[in-house]
């Protein structure tokens, strides 16, 4: 199903000739022509590919039942798809990794209805990343204030993009929207010699010698644990994650949600999908005692946008999801950490992000990073609000960066 008309600016005139488009499942757009546009930005990631978008949606793990209504927008010039984005009307704020409880807490005490919102995303995914595909500035621009007055003519409370690229985040200030930040931590295969702008590790060791001495002798007390506990690990790439391995990691998946009194996000059928479209997208690292798995970490990995090639961009790697059946101390660290990293190396990989929250990756290497959502309110008087709150939340953000960058985990130049 699928819904055209001109888009139009907040004061309802016709902004330019594209078409615009709402489709209630991504099986309505093109795949060829949606990763096509993901090919050509700057920041793509695996996430924004089709065949994920595709998954979540026809798993049930991102669709209305589990309270992620899609309605995908496109853009258009005749058969032209010039712009695009994944948007989801809901009616609750899991899964998103920028909370506004808060803000739907201030509505519900003022008589008001902070849901249904929108929010432009990938689903339960922190991971900063083109979500305005666009062919040009323009064609981006035209797709913000398409989003904003549809979701006027909804009477939707607010839009929220989150973790959105450079790209993304200036068409959406240039719109007006609220811009609000938070921090993550990632780790880059660069020696942080002064002066240099390239040069990865020659090995762990190496990387563990460039590490002030109390976080240097940390890591390695961390991995002497799990080595000295019988523990070893084994990984597999794209298709060599076979059945036995999606079933075992999906076990413990699942294992780690329920412990922490929650139902896993992302059923076994997505993983399935992924298995048979996205393969060559997955790492898995299984934690081996005895001759018996007990534990395994998932990273994502990107090398550029689908269709450019291996050698398009960097390698990428993302920690996704881990979960182990025998409690191991430092276990985690060395399935979610450790072993990424030593892959990362020994495979070149410019970049590995963390993912969400968590000041003690650092000691890990990991250093801090700010990523940056957009926001719109329909509420004049509640915008007006958030905005002062974000001034003050902004200026904290800032404070804590400069904090973190005076806790480097690495050596001081000699």
């Amino acid at each position: 199903m699928t819904r055209s008309r001109e888009p139009r600016s907040p004061d309802k005139t016709p902004l330019t000739d594209p078409i615009v488009r709402i489709h209630h499942s991504p099986s309505e757009i093109d795949a060829a022509a949606w990763d096509g546009l993901l090919a050509q930005q700057a920041l793509p990631s695996p996430f924004m590919r089709h065949a994920y978008l595709a998954a979540l949606h026809e798993s049930g793990s991102a669709s209305a039942a589990s309270g992620w209504i899609s309605r995908f927008v496109t853009l258009w010039r005749g058969k032209q798809l010039v712009a695009a984005c994944p948007l989801y009307v809901k009616a609750h704020s899991y899964g998103e990794y920028v909370f506004d409880w808060a803000w739907a807490n201030a509505y519900e005490q003022h008589g008001l209805a902070y849901y249904p919102k929108a929010v432009v995303a990938v689903p339960f995914t922190p991971v900063p990343g083109a979500r305005l595909l666009a062919r040009d500035a323009q064609s981006r621009a035209l797709l913000v204030q398409a989003v904003v007055a549809w979701c006027k003519e909804e009477s939707l409370s607010s839009l929220h993009l989150l973790f959105g690229d450079d790209a993304d985040i200036a068409a959406c200030a240039e719109a007006g929207l609220m811009l609000r930040h938070t921090v993550q931590f990632h780790w880059e295969n660069r020696v942080p010699t002064p002066g240099a702008e390239t040069g990865g590790w020659a090995d762990f060791d190496a990387f563990l010698a460039g590490l002030s001495h109390d976080k240097r002798k940390k890591i390695r007390q961390e991995r002497r644990k799990v080595h000295d506990a019988g523990v070893s690990f084994r990984w597999s790439r794209g298709t060599d994650i076979d059945t036995a391995d999606w079933d075992f990691f999906y076990r413990c998946y699942a294992r780690t949600y329920r412990e922490h009194g929650n139902a896993p996000y992302l059923s076994r059928d997505f993983f399935q999908r992924m298995a048979e479209t996205m393969p060559e997208a997955w790492l898995l690292f299984v934690a081996q005692r005895a001759g018996k798995p007990i534990a395994t970490s998932l990273i994502a990995l990107s090398a550029g946008a689908p269709g450019a090639g291996d050698t398009a961009s960097p390698l990428v790697a993302y920690g996704r999801y881990w979960g182990a059946l025998e409690r191991v101390d430092c276990l985690h660290f060395e399935a979610c950490y450790y072993q990424p990293l030593q892959w990362c190396i020994e495979q070149g990989v410019q970049r590995f992000e963390g993912g969400a929250q968590g000041e003690h990756k650092m000691a890990r290497a990991l250093m801090p990073v700010k990523t940056t959502s957009a926001h719109w309110l329909a509420h004049p008087a509640f915008a007006d609000a958030v905005e002062r709150f974000l001034e003050r939340e902004g200026a904290g953000i800032e404070n804590y960066m400069d904090h973190l960058g005076e806790r480097s985990p690495f050596r001081s130049a000699s």
